[in-house]
């Protein structure tokens, strides 16, 4: 195999001290060797370096024409929970509507790969990883307690990028340090085995990096045992999900925030694992530009119109009362005729004043208007073509959305990415110990998340337990990219997901100041996933250049 060459600022750094020799010095200035990278720990770690990245890769903020959550905008948008409201067909316009209506003739493998898929990508940093290991244990010099560390951080990485495969396509293909094994012709593995490569390095970086608050440094212990007890609950290895849980509990830094907008803070008690972005080394996301409310446009000068994807009626119901519990009577908001009644917005659980946007609602000092002919504005789902940062629901995300940030300023966001909170920690912990018959823990942790927003809870039991830990991710969770993996690995989207429409509320202004709501549907066929959705296909190009390998019977 050739050499990696290093080039620009990390060659920069190592070659920096010069050479004292009169002698010619043959040696190319530009560019180090693999050698001299990871001979001494300073140039390992930088090498190690690149892969912090691969959080963002995954995170529902990454906007890129390939790869990350899923290319046709969030994933919530093939669910009931959000609706992107405009028509024009690009990835966050039309395509994530008419992947939700799931036509025989429109979800093709090819087409589902490009959208949904993320093989040649994710792949791509596989290798890079798998180099980068290679190149640790043939060339490191330094003492074995950091060439451990170090590893362990590379199989945090690779564990990332195989829970991702392994949950998109069941059967994939196992590579690991040993270059040797990358052959054209290479055959798929079983899901078991799959999921067991993806245990295994996540255990051993668990067991290996240091047990360390921070959630925005080098990684440590807790990231490790978190993304572990994510990545088995899809495995369905419930005491391996519940032991990594315990692990992260029982190391006792981290809580829950005292409230659920603190939650996103960077390095806060509740982050387990985050991604920072920083707008001055062009490291920043455009979530706020594609998502803020329409009105930013004139307002706060958002030159990207925002608005693309909005909370549906659906979600919104999903809300339970504050104090009390239990959900509001909305049958007369579900008038085709409309009503002039006040929607209970404010008798909701904080959690939806902290996520969704609402007519009256207070943001950036000025009051959003998402009715007709308001400053924010209302579109006819599929009879307007161009949203233009109006709402076809009624509603905007308020969640993740950056509330400081002046698009006057700068176009681009810095908010954090916190890529593991603790209260999904406790949801995951939760699940696994109803799964292996620990009813008490499974209650404990509902309550603790509960009890953060001032909800009551009472101990449930078997089918009503596990309904609680779903309503309990739907809402917490909502828009963090859990909500379509979780139906999913359920075995609940071919049903949930099928023959239904998505509403909103059309929200008129009287002569008097009142307003008119109307229930409405924001869909013109019904959504659909076939239970062929349940695998993502594989790629052509890995078919037609692997022997070994042929499509997934779904898919044929």
């Amino acid at each position: 195999m050739k050499t990696r060459i290093y080039t620009g600022v990390l060659a920069a750094a190592l070659l920096g001290l010069g050479s004292c020799s009169d002698y010619l010095d043959m040696s190319p200035t530009d560019e180090v060797s693999d050698k001299t990278v990871w001979g001494s720990l300073a140039g390992a770690e930088y090498a190690v370096n690149y892969f912090y990245h691969i959080t963002d890769y995954f995170s529902p903020y990454y906007d890129d024409s390939d790869g990350g959550q899923c290319t046709a905008g969030m994933t919530e948008g093939l669910t009931d929970m959000i609706k992107y409201g405009d028509t024009n067909y690009s990835k966050n316009h039309y395509i994530p509507s008419e992947m939700s209506y799931g036509e025989d003739a429109v979800l093709t493998a090819n087409y589902v790969a490009v959208y949904l898929g993320n093989w040649t990508e994710v792949y791509e940093k596989v290798r890079r990883v798998n180099e980068a290991l290679s190149n640790l244990y043939q060339y490191a010099t330094f003492d074995q307690a950091d060439k451990t560390r170090l590893e362990a951080e590379l199989r945090f990485f690779r564990g990332m990028l195989y829970f991702d495969l392994v949950k998109r396509y069941k059967e994939v293909i196992i590579y690991d340090r040993d270059l040797t094994q990358i052959q054209p012709n290479v055959a798929l593995s079983t899901e078991e085995q799959g999921w067991q490569f993806v245990y295994d390095d996540l255990k051993f970086a668990g067991d290996n990096l240091p047990v360390d608050k921070t959630s925005n440094g080098r990684v440590t212990s807790g990231a490790a045992y978190a993304l572990l007890c994510r990545a088995m609950l899809y495995a369905e290895r419930w005491p391996d999900a519940r032991d990594a849980g315990k692990k992260v509990i029982d190391m006792e830094l981290y809580d829950l925030a005292p409230t659920y907008p603190e939650a996103f803070t960077s390095n806060g008690i509740e982050a387990i694992w985050e991604y920072d972005y920083n707008a001055a080394n062009s490291v920043y996301t455009t979530w706020d530009n594609l998502y803020a409310p329409g009105g930013d446009m004139t307002a706060d000068g958002n030159a990207q119109n925002g608005g693309l994807a909005t909370p549906t009626q659906e979600m919104v119901e999903s809300f339970e009362l504050a104090n009390t519990g239990g959900f509001p009577d909305w049958t007369p908001w579900h008038s085709t005729t409309g009503t002039d009644a006040e929607p209970p917005y404010a008798q909701l659980e904080p959690r939806f004043a902290a996520s969704v946007l609402y007519n009256g609602s207070q943001w950036k000092g000025r009051t959003i208007e998402p009715f007709v002919g308001g400053a924010d504005g209302w579109c006819e789902w599929y009879v307007e073509k161009s949203a233009n940062g109006r709402t076809t629901t009624g509603y905007y995300l308020k969640k993740l959305v950056d509330e400081s940030h002046s698009f006057n300023t700068i176009q681009n966001g810095t908010a954090p990415w916190i890529d593991m909170r603790y209260a999904e920690l406790l949801l995951n912990y939760a699940e696994a110990c109803y799964h292996t018959g620990d009813v008490t823990d499974a209650n404990e942790a509902v309550r603790k998340v509960r009890g953060r927003v001032g909800l009551p809870y009472t101990d449930q039991s078997g089918d009503n337990l596990m309904a609680a830990i779903r309503q309990e991710r739907k809402v917490e969770l909502m828009c963090e990219g859990y909500y379509y993996w979780d139906m999913r690995r359920w075995g609940l989207s071919s049903t949930a997901f099928t023959g239904i429409r998505r509403h909103g509320l059309k929200i008129e202004r009287q002569a008097n100041g009142s307003f008119v709501y109307t229930y409405v549907e924001v869909d013109h066929k019904d959504m659909n996933f076939p239970t062929k959705m349940y695998q993502c296909p594989l790629p052509s190009a890995e078919i037609d250049g692997n022997q070994l390998v042929d499509q997934y019977p779904e898919w044929q």
